[in-house]
């Protein structure tokens, strides 16, 4: 056999280790480039099961206090189904299982129940549909309501005692009023400026800002920082011109620490950023064509002190979307239409705590809380990741 001769075999070398370092250059420069967002997986063991054959009805809030103890609210006895779901409430009892939890329940880190509270009162009007859960600095709760007459807010102390009542009762919308809302989705809470921003809401066609110790409505805007109107648009049309106001719901007003808002105008599946005063800084649509429900039903931000990603709960088409909050890009997205660990049901409300960690509740027959256990942030390999079981399960 008759060897290649060593100029010839130098070249073959050279020729290869210069492809090889071409490759490599190029591999390196793909992972630099590579979009990055932070990864999840849900705890399937999270919450423990609740005591005294309690059941959640739609689950329409989310919140995390100082100590990470999760708070969600859900609409108990009158979302359960009668026949199936509320054997104890009935008269007589037609089985042993079972009963609305109450309104507010409190879970430790670790998913044990450790408080439950909520309903009528001295002193105060309980909504005729809560809606919307929020924890300001002296954790204290505050409560929305979208039920027919749901014109006030409510806030307590976490242990449940009433500390104040904000709007009057039983007004009708009126997206320019100065001293009631208008069926509120959602009060979010900017603890530095002791200011409140209201998604003015299911009535209401507004965020409305308010001082967090008297309740005074101090300014609001509609779509683009326009004046607000309370004119039925109809129905969204993908195909049509942007609306140049909100459609309702008004879902999320989300303040960030670089004095900006970010709105969910839920039916026309936008999110529109504000600076605080209201001028309209940009907006973007997510999954435009979806009609109905809308996609873009709640926002929480990483726990970075730039809150460099959003988090999108799209409780229409059953899924979390990961964005990078100044391009407004979805990077990738998780989860899926189902009723298993780490699928959704109608995904309505989403929060982090301290570590990261992500809360999600489910509305109509979702009737849920998960929790999604933060691994930090990687690459982007995927970008819809389905559902986002535990690795090593």
């Amino acid at each position: 056999m008759r060897l290649p001769s060593k100029p010839l075999l130098a070249g073959v070398l050279g020729g290869t280790i210069i492809a090889l370092a071409v490759a490599q250059s190029s591999v390196s420069e793909a992972i630099a480039t590579q979009q990055q967002a932070p990864a999840f997986e849900v705890d399937p063991l999270w919450p423990k099961p609740l005591p005294n054959h309690w059941l959640l009805g739609m689950a329409i809030g989310v919140g995390v206090d100082s100590r990470d103890h999760v708070y969600i609210i859900h609409r108990g006895a009158a979302t359960l189904n009668a026949r199936t779901e509320a054997g104890l409430l009935s008269d007589p009892p037609t089985g042993e299982c079972c009963a609305a939890a109450p309104p507010v329940l409190e879970f430790d880190p670790e998913g044990n129940l450790v408080n439950a509270w909520g309903g009528p009162g001295e002193g105060y009007t309980w909504p005729q549909s809560n809606h919307g859960i929020s924890i300001d600095k002296d954790d204290n709760v505050w409560i929305g309501g979208n039920g027919a007459g749901d014109s006030h807010i409510l806030k307590f102390t976490r242990d449940g005692k009433f500390i104040a009542q904000f709007g009057e009762p039983g007004r009708a919308p009126d997206s320019k009023s100065m001293d009631a809302f208008g069926r509120v989705a959602k009060i979010s809470l900017d603890n530095a400026a002791n200011e409140a921003y209201v998604s003015d809401g299911y009535g209401n066609k507004r965020v409305a800002v308010l001082d967090m110790q008297s309740g005074a409505i101090k300014r609001f805007w509609g779509a683009y920082g326009n004046a607000p109107s309370d004119s039925n648009l109809g129905p969204y049309n993908p195909d049509a011109p942007l609306a140049q106001q909100f459609r309702n719901p008004v879902h999320c007003a989300e303040p960030t620490n670089d004095g900006l808002v970010y709105v969910c105008d839920r039916p026309n599946n936008r999110i529109q950023v504000f600076r605080k005063n209201g001028t309209f800084v940009k907006e973007v649509q997510v999954l435009p064509r979806t009609l109905g429900d809308g996609s873009t039903w709640d926002i929480a931000f990483s726990r970075d002190q730039e809150q460099k990603y959003i988090y999108l709960a799209d409780g229409k088409n059953m899924r979390v979307h990961v964005m990078d909050r100044q391009s407004l890009e979805v990077l990738t997205t998780f989860g899926d239409g189902g009723r298993q660990p780490g699928q959704f049901f109608a995904v309505h409300s989403i929060a982090t705590d301290s570590k990261g960690n992500i809360f999600t509740t489910e509305t109509y027959e979702g009737k849920r809380v998960q929790r999604f256990v933060y691994k930090g942030v990687r690459p982007v390999t995927k970008r819809d990741q389905g559902v986002v079981w535990p690795t090593g399960r």
